[in-house]
């Protein structure tokens, strides 16, 4: 996997910013990708993630969230430079 552009950390929730490229009609456009992941120490003490969420999560998960979609906004237009007008992949 490649690294991400950007990642939103709220205690143990994880909100990761990629951006993928995908070809259409002959040109590269970027498209915007959030993963959002819990990490954990199992039983053994090793680093773990899972996109399961508690209760307590939430909170976490929502405010990461809403930073990830702020990133996007806020960097939208570098993004669409790629662009044509009539291509509108954050709708």
């Amino acid at each position: 996997m490649s690294k991400p552009e950007t990642v939103f950390k709220v205690g143990a929730v994880r909100a990761a910013v990629f951006r993928n490229t995908i070809e259409k009609a002959g040109k590269s456009i970027p498209l915007p990708k959030v993963i959002i992941e819990v990490r954990y120490k199992d039983k053994t003490g090793q680093w773990n993630g899972t996109n399961s969420l508690s209760i307590n999560d939430l909170p976490k998960a929502i405010l990461a969230l809403q930073k990830a979609f702020e990133y996007l906004m806020e960097h939208r237009d570098a993004a669409q430079q790629n662009e044509s007008a009539e291509t509108d992949l954050y709708s």
